[in-house]
């Protein structure tokens, strides 16, 4: 029996890991790598045939967990893909729009895409929708359970039971207390485990802070400079949180009242499935005045807008999508504020502008940056050490083997180096395409 690290080894994107119990071969998470052009070349090859894998283990729809999916059934995979419900129900959403962007992104440099819109609309017809906490049996010999990670709408922990072993998948885990999504479920035991690590060398500040801290940048920027506030933020999930608290800032009366732009019309699609499953809707009264474009008409229209917007775009990494034309728009202005709430990987863009570069490239020209940057760590869904620790104290005795991933080096081998210190635990970091006996 082998598991083999095939993404998010070292790094935080691409999550892929493979099973080869013997008699069958599955992966847990099929995602996208991001960040250049390293990135690029590893997401066009796979290290093992897709016809030999018998299924797919979704933990949630974040592209860097299931962007590869259509490319894997392009490639020749025929089996089911297992995920919540609320998973399934995004990634409708989600690949078919990720397709037009490589459409978009090959048509602009002259290559060729990754995959399709067409090829990510028939990868849909694999998923399978399951309820957490239920059995689910995939193959005779495998039984799991997908249990709430509380990091998205329909974010799972993945339990995988094979004869003799009990492997456990962390997925994305969330900061418990936080709004719309629930705290990640506790898991008590595990003959393996795989843990992400995306935070595992820092604490958050407390949201009450974050609200602090995003008050503070939308005042300065709307009643002191008189600028835009241009948010990037991924479509699912970080979208829906931040609107759930300028909406409540507002109510406070500590932000003025706005005219709040959601350029994505993933993002309202992804808001319509949030409300389906969770009940949450974005209120008008007493909030901004939010308004959700979906043709491209109406976003260039936003362009136009000199003062008093703040505008929610995706991609969250800022490496594709909307939020690229929102930039070009407002970066080179000092009256402006670009405010990050969610991780930046090393390569992407906006890392890039939260590193402090001097100037950046957008759509073939140079732009300096001149509007203020923010960087709200607090709002991350991702747990932080504290949480994570917290999450990793409800087992009731060491797993056999712990593979710390989904992390950068620093943050990876932190969290691999508190878990030792604290529990007494034998935990690693893997290398991409390292493969263990199990």
């Amino acid at each position: 029996m082998r598991l083999t690290f095939h993404g998010a080894a070292g790094e935080v994107t691409g999550s892929c890991f493979e099973v080869d119990t013997g008699e069958i071969r599955f992966l847990v998470d099929c995602g996208m790598f991001q960040g250049g052009a390293a990135a690029e070349a590893k997401n066009r090859s796979f290290a093992f045939d897709a016809r030999d894998i018998a299924f797919v283990l979704l933990t949630h729809a974040h592209i860097d967990h299931s962007g590869l999916i259509p490319r894997l059934v392009a490639q020749g995979f025929r089996g089911a893909v297992y995920a919540t419900a609320a998973t399934c129900d995004l990634a409708e959403v989600m690949l078919p729009d990720s397709g037009h962007l490589q459409e978009k992104e090959a048509e602009w440099e002259g290559g060729t895409p990754i995959y399709t819109q067409a090829q990510a609309r028939a990868s849909l017809t694999h998923f399978l929708p399951v309820e957490y906490d239920a059995d689910v049996r995939p193959h005779e010999s495998v039984r799991c359970r997908f249990r709430d990670a509380g990091h998205i709408l329909g974010s799972s922990i993945v339990e995988v039971f094979l004869p003799g072993r009990k492997l456990v998948f962390s997925g994305d885990l969330g900061q418990p207390g936080r709004p719309i999504v629930n705290d990640p479920t506790p898991v008590a035991e595990a003959d393996v485990l795989v843990v992400e690590s995306t935070y595992g060398n820092r604490e958050h500040k407390t949201l009450a802070q974050s609200m602090d801290e995003l008050a503070y940048a939308l005042n300065d920027t709307l009643r002191s400079r008189k600028g835009n506030v241009i948010i990037p933020a991924f479509a699912v999930g970080r979208t829906q949180e931040v609107l759930y608290l300028i909406a409540q800032l507002c109510r406070e009366g500590r932000v003025p009242a706005h005219d709040l732009y959601v350029d994505s019309p993933m993002a309202l699609a992804a808001t319509k499935v949030t409300a389906k499953y969770s009940g949450w809707r974005p209120q008008a009264d007493g909030g901004p005045r939010i308004r959700f474009t979906e043709d491209l008409a109406d976003s260039i229209k936003i362009n136009s807008v000199r003062s008093g917007a703040v505008i929610i775009s995706a991609s969250g990494m800022c490496e594709g999508g909307r939020i690229k034309h929102h930039l070009r728009h407002n970066i080179a202005r000092p009256e402006c504020a670009l405010v990050f709430v969610g991780f930046q990987a090393a390569g992407t863009l906006g890392r890039r502008i939260v590193d402090g570069a001097p100037s950046v490239r957008l759509f073939g020209e140079e732009h300096e940056v001149k509007a203020r940057v923010f960087t709200i760590g607090g709002l991350s869904a991702h747990a932080d050490r504290a949480a994570l620790l917290g999450w990793l104290a409800g087992f009731r005795k060491p797993p056999q083997r712990t593979w710390v991933v989904h992390g950068e080096p620093l943050s990876a081998h932190a969290l691999r180096d508190a878990i030792a210190a604290r529990f007494g635990w034998h935990a690693a970091v893997p290398m991409p395409h390292q493969a263990s006996e199990l």
